[in-house]
């Protein structure tokens, strides 16, 4: 073999080693870290979608499959007024199924009140109304932001009430991974989102 073919033979070589290593390291990442990967591994299923529809498609499609019957509770934790107006748009998501969606301040279940669809203006809270029987559980990543008044603790007793019911979490820039709070709690579905923004002005 000549000098040329020495030089290509070592760097295919280092190429190879190098890709196998990524992808024995991703593998490691993937099987530690567990439920994250569902979105975010190909290993274990990931997703990649984009702009609001990456977040609402999946949301829509989980609820779908579960074939839920009228009237069954879609009960979403989050902080007031941060989370609210998301929680409104993926009511507005399943709009066109019968169930009831129940938002719950932080984990005030005293505190909550039903969703409902208002003609020319989407969905607003209505009555005061705890849940009493959720079919599924759906937290949102604003309770995992520093200084909030819950603990991952908190939402894993939510969790743990309420045995059964299927569960969603929904965050963006991976909150719930830098709170450490995918130790604590199971998602059935989590969608993690990025957020960009471009500012223009004179």
């Amino acid at each position: 073999m000549g000098k040329a073919g020495c030089i290509y033979f070592s760097y295919a070589q280092k190429y190879i080693r190098t890709a196998l290593t990524y992808y024995i390291l991703n593998l490691c990442l993937c099987l530690t870290i567990g439920e994250r990967c569902v979105m975010r591994c190909n290993i274990m299923g990931q997703t990649t979608l984009q702009g609001v529809p990456g977040i609402l498609r999946p949301f829509k499609e989980y609820i779908e499959k579960r074939s839920l019957p009228a009237g069954s509770e879609v009960v979403f934790y989050g902080v007031p007024g941060t989370c609210t107006p998301f929680v409104e748009l993926l009511c507005f998501a399943i709009r066109s199924l019968p169930v009831t969606c129940i938002f719950v301040p932080f984990t005030g279940e005293d505190k909550a009140h039903t969703l409902e669809m208002k003609s020319d203006v989407g969905f607003q809270a209505t009555e005061q109304r705890p849940p009493k029987n959720p079919a599924v559980v759906v937290i949102m990543g604003g309770l995992a932001m520093p200084n909030m008044p819950v603990s991952a603790d908190d939402v894993a007793a939510v969790l743990n009430k309420w045995k059964g019911a299927g569960t969603i979490g929904i965050c963006f820039m991976h909150m719930f991974e830098k709170a450490g709070w995918l130790d604590k709690m199971h998602f059935d579905l989590l969608i993690d989102a990025d957020i960009s923004v471009t500012v223009f002005s004179e």
